[in-house]
């Protein structure tokens, strides 16, 4: 016989509960919202942009259990590359990090926590690039994404590529949240 639960509110107000989503895992900035152009503080400094190419301050909620590391990217999926843009790629951040100040992705700064590392983006080099896109363009997307993982760092240099980093980001993800800026000129 099958015990009938909904005779016993205790039991079905705990299954309930067990069977909740966990809080939700969110990206927020205090630099811009979701879908809203990006500022020109934010905006690459060379190409023939002139902004000041600061990273944007980031924050977001708590990783879900078993998150042993964290990692931050910002990609154009509509860079006129046929493979879109890293604009910056920093992994091995601690799982207690709650988020990053405006500027950490500066190279001479010491903003990120001990042990991050920022690898190469498409500009050639570590550290954050900034939007950039192609003069008359439609304004292009700019993903940025936290990534809980499940491994305590990934085995990766300053010198890897934004699509290794990528690759290994994918193979360990528990979850991401992800904001997207626009920018145009």
């Amino acid at each position: 016989m099958i015990p009938n639960i909904f005779c016993r509110p205790a039991l079905l107000a705990s299954l309930l509960l067990a069977a909740s989503p966990a809080a939700a895992f969110e990206l927020r900035s205090p630099d811009f919202t979701d879908q809203a152009p990006i500022s020109e503080r934010n905006v690459f400094a060379g190409f023939g942009c002139a902004g000041t190419n600061r990273s944007p301050a980031l924050s977001w909620t708590d990783p879900p259990a078993g998150t042993r590391s964290l990692a931050v990217t910002i990609y154009d999926p509509d860079a006129p590359t046929g493979s879109g843009w890293w604009h910056w790629v920093v992994f091995n951040l601690p799982p207690d990090t709650r988020g990053l100040p405006a500027g950490a992705g500066d190279p001479a700064t010491p903003l990120l926590p001990p042990g991050a590392v920022q690898s190469r983006t498409d500009y050639g080099v570590a550290g954050y690039g900034g939007p950039c896109p192609p003069q008359g363009d439609k304004p292009h997307r700019y993903v940025v994404t936290i990534h809980a993982l499940k491994v305590d760092s990934l085995p990766l240099s300053p010198d890897s590529s934004g699509a290794m980093v990528g690759f290994n980001l994918n193979a360990a993800s528990l979850v991401k949240a992800t904001l997207t800026a626009r920018y145009g000129r």
